[in-house]
């Protein structure tokens, strides 16, 4: 057993890693560095030698060898195979228990997390796969994380059915966000509205929901975006509201948990409460800085943490009947 939790611990880190090399990937406009997959250029690694860059530029004449964006992406994917053989042996270690849920759904996702980084590559930034890519990675950190709880001794903890209740919206609303923001970076929409609070003069009559939320299909390259400005700016100013909505949301069903449980769901719940806040700063800073690195990088990473500890509390707040009533 001890095996098993380390094992499924260091994949816990290990996905946040990949989490933050991803978020750095695609900032850095390095989510197509090498033009195929799983290589580079037919390459296992990054071409280096002159020789080896002339024969990747001539099986690839339409984007010649940026070494930089080729080792964003494949330290990315280097990263992103290792988790996957962690969670591999992780679901081996599991046959011996009777119990193959958690581990068989890890497994069957990092598979589709593959083909997903995969189709990133070969659909040219598809945004649908982009955003699917960047929630499945999201998914993946917060079954591993559920995984871990499920492996320690914990007592039960009884807390109020509104509460237990309360806990799918809230998640549904959350999730929701993390998808408007996926599919605002797949479309390169983090800076359409630079000015705060909403967007720039005049842009309520400039709302274009038909093309924001399209999935553009048919184009043989989705790099640095194929929407209008308009829909752009729709894409942001949804995202900017959403934010707002939750924030509320789980601010108000985080303070619920607070005044209304002790213990580990207490301490959880100060934790998404300051997750929370320091995620809608961070949003913040993005529109003001016009979208730092480090900041956008943080951005994304605090909203994997904040959607893991959420499911976390929804764990243990189901994980009894006898603890779903005070």
């Amino acid at each position: 057993m001890m095996t098993l939790k380390r094992l499924v611990g260091s994949s816990i880190v290990l996905a946040m890693l990949v989490i933050l090399l991803g978020a750095y990937t695609r900032l850095t406009d390095a989510g197509l560095g090498c033009p195929d997959w799983p290589g580079c250029y037919g390459f296992l690694k990054v071409p280096e030698q002159a020789h080896h860059i002339e024969q990747a530029e001539a099986l690839y004449p339409e984007r010649p060898v940026e070494s930089h964006k080729a080792w964003n992406e494949m330290i990315h994917r280097y990263f992103a195979g290792t988790l996957g053989l962690l969670i591999l042996a992780i679901f081996l270690f599991s046959l011996k228990q009777k119990r193959l849920l958690l581990p068989s759904l890890l497994l069957g996702l990092v598979i589709f997390q593959a083909a997903l980084g995969m189709w990133t590559v070969t659909l040219a930034l598809h945004p649908v796969v982009v955003m699917g890519h960047l929630l499945g990675g999201f998914t993946l950190l917060s079954l591993l994380a559920l995984y871990w709880w499920q492996l320690q001794p914990a007592p039960l903890i009884a807390v109020k059915q509104s509460l237990k209740l309360l806990f799918w919206p809230v998640l549904l609303v959350l999730a929701a966000q993390i998808a408007l923001g996926g599919w605002t970076a797949a479309n390169y929409a983090a800076l359409a509205c630079i000015q705060l609070p909403v967007c720039e003069a005049g842009w309520a009559s400039q709302l274009n929901f038909d093309e924001a939320f399209s999935l553009h299909l048919g184009y043989d390259n989705y790099e640095y975006g194929v929407m209008s400005q308009s829909a752009r700016a729709t894409v942001h100013v949804m995202h900017r509201v959403g934010a707002v909505i939750t924030l509320l949301v789980v601010a108000a069903y985080a303070i619920a948990l607070w005044r209304n449980s002790s213990g580990l769901i207490k301490n959880l719940a100060v934790a998404v409460l300051a997750l929370l806040l320091l995620q809608f700063s961070l949003g913040l800073a993005n529109v003001v800085l016009h979208l730092p690195l480090a900041n956008a990088v943080a951005h994304n990473f605090v909203a994997a943490n904040l959607v893991m500890c959420l499911v976390v509390i929804g764990y243990q707040l189901h994980r009894n009947k006898e603890s779903a009533y005070a």
